[in-house]
């Protein structure tokens, strides 16, 4: 990107642009083709310690306390109450915000080097 421009180069824009319309196809796409089945690491989590159930046993997976863990925007991927939409809208959310936060961070990065030059 000689120009001094972030994007302008027509080959990034293009691949930019294909790789956010792929993301957001997949995000319109995965909340019909989710399986509803939990992964490894969820059904790891639902598993019985020492015949408890693992919120009673916070301290011993290094959690100091029921609690602890900050609360999800969009737990499971979902705004509660929009069904499907929500997943959706969910996933677009999340997708443009890792954009702008990318675009973001090459601009600073862009910058620091423009500076050092």
């Amino acid at each position: 990107m000689s120009n001094g421009s972030l994007g302008t180069n027509s080959k990034n824009s293009k691949f930019i642009m294909g790789g956010l319309i792929i993301a957001l196809i997949i995000g319109i796409l995965a909340p019909f083709i989710a399986s509803g089945d939990p992964d490894g690491l969820e059904s790891a989590a639902e598993k019985i310690i020492n015949g408890n159930a693992l919120e009673s046993n916070l301290k011993e997976i290094g959690l100091e306390e029921e609690g602890t863990v900050a609360p999800s925007p969009f737990a499971d991927y979902a705004i509660p109450g929009m069904d499907k939409i929500g997943e959706i809208a969910a996933m677009l959310i999340g997708i443009l915000l890792m954009m702008v936060l990318g675009y973001g961070v090459a601009a600073i990065l862009k910058k620091k080097e423009q500076i050092a030059n």
